[in-house]
């Protein structure tokens, strides 16, 4: 949510800020104008108040001297203050909630630094990554990683389209047999790199209430893109992003304590609202998919260096998983509501000769801590708003389609990645039968550690990071 005094003391720079983002400038007009009737409903209010208190000492002091007529008509007034107290009460209160409504629904205003731009192909592609080294050539995919992996993934068994839809309906993916090995074990071994290095693992609740999902920045403008409880009042998740910013709502914390970091495997609920007939066959959009997220709360100083490690652990997840990738530097007309700031991660699908969005990491300013009330005390005294960086590490089902099409052999079989192998129990292809997928079925191979780590980042997330 944005400063209202921000707003109030730099009305054209918010303007600019948010033209950028093609909001119009007459939006920004009615909030400043909006917030000039709440200072004077506040106004008319506080000088109701302190006329009766005034009124108040000048009755006592009237009965005192034995005034009885004075003091009778003070009393008057002071009760007619009083009324016009109660009535600019119950105003400034109605044009608060007006201007807080408001707000709820101004997007954040983006960082200086993020590319000019109306949608999505203004975008700037700031590098790109493939296993070999070399430009990708996407017409150099053989016939056989062609193939969409809708069809690669049925003829394995690994996903089941048409017993999800008839379980749940459309776009609910149910994944069978090494499909859904698959996926465990691409949570897994994303969370233990994670861990290992400080991000403590958390398992948040998937249904929350309604202050969890509006702090992140959901509310009131993305209601129709949820699901909801009706009955308990309660939001199914659409990202693990908003229970994990809201761990510290209405919290105080010591810098000392910064940054938080946050890992989290969830399942995320999407109603894809406007999508339908677009990008939705097999695992393109799904109204319910596994993702692990990564989320941290920190001071303003720590934000880009938070900022850069995200990006960098889930460049070197894609990396593992040896698929070529580009980094998008989202311009300010396609960024996300809350953010000042975002960079998508985007794989190369042969099989619909596509990119695709993998991963978006996106740093919020104090914009979600305004709204979740999450601050940290400073040196020498007093407080300061947090700052909140999320980004996906991975969101499965584009990376899972990417994987599939991409190693997709001429014999119908899927290599799988060697960094992931150990976390299915040493599985070298999908569709194998024999001594590797004996060791899967078999309580051995699925219990314990895997004997290799996975990726890890470290210093390397910091060189990746030096591009921001």
């Amino acid at each position: 949510m944005l400063d209202a005094k921000r707003l109030r003391h730099d009305p054209t720079g918010i303007a600019d800020a948010l033209g950028r983002r093609g909001v119009p400038g007459d939006e920004v007009a009615a909030l400043v104008a909006l917030d000039a009737e709440v200072r004077a409903a506040i106004a008319g209010r506080d000088g109701a108040r302190a006329e009766v208190k005034r009124l108040s000492r000048e009755v006592g002091a009237a009965r005192k001297a034995g005034e009885t007529d004075r003091a009778e008509a003070l009393q008057a007034e002071s009760r007619a203050a009083g009324e016009r107290e109660k009535t600019g009460d119950v105003e400034a209160t109605e044009v608060e909630a007006r201007l807080r409504d408001a707000l709820l629904r101004v997007p954040n205003t983006p960082a200086p630094d993020a590319p000019d731009g109306a949608g999505p192909e203004d975008n700037v592609v700031l590098r790109a990554w493939t296993p070999d080294g070399r430009p990708l050539d996407e017409a150099a995919y053989a016939s056989h990683q062609q193939v969409p992996h809708w069809d690669v993934a049925r003829e394995l068994g690994l996903l089941d389209l048409e017993r999800g839809a008839k379980l749940s309906g459309a776009m609910f993916p149910l994944w069978r047999g090494q499909g859904a090995r698959l996926l465990r074990g691409l949570t897994q071994w994303a969370l233990d790199g994670h861990t290992e290095e400080g991000w403590e693992e958390i398992r948040p609740p998937t249904l929350v209430n309604t202050a969890t999902i509006g702090a992140t920045g959901q509310l009131p403008k993305f209601a129709e893109d949820m699901y909801k409880v009706e009955r308990d009042d309660l939001w199914l998740i659409p990202t693990a992003e908003a229970p994990l910013t809201s761990m510290a709502r209405d919290e105080l914390l010591d810098v000392g304590d910064l940054p938080l970091r946050f890992t989290a495997y969830t399942p995320c609920f999407r109603r894809e609202a406007g999508s339908a007939g677009r990008d939705t066959r097999g695992l393109r959009r799904n109204h319910e998919f596994d993702k692990v997220e990564l989320m941290a709360v920190c001071t303003a100083e720590q934000a880009d260096a938070v900022f850069a490690d995200i990006l960098g652990r889930a460049e070197l997840l894609l990396r593992g998983l040896e698929l070529p990738y580009r980094v998008l530097d989202l311009c300010a007309g396609d960024l996300g509501f809350s953010s000042m700031r975002t960079f998508d991660l985007e794989v190369y699908s042969p099989g619909v000769g596509e990119w695709e969005e993998v991963s978006s990491v996106s740093w919020f300013g104090d914009f979600q801590a305004r709204r979740a009330g999450t601050r940290h005390r400073v040196d020498g005294g007093g407080t300061a708003l947090c700052h909140t960086v999320n980004g996906s590490a991975l969101a499965w089902p584009r990376v899972v389609a990417a994987l599939l099409e991409t190693h997709r052999n001429d014999d119908g079989t899927v290599t799988l990645p060697a960094a992931i192998r150990p976390w299915l129990g040493g599985l070298e292809r999908l569709g194998q039968v024999g001594p590797a997928t004996k060791e899967l079925d078999s309580p051995t191979g699925t219990t314990g550690r895997p004997p290799e780590a996975p990726p890890r980042s470290g210093a390397s997330a910091a060189s990746l990071g030096e591009a921001l």
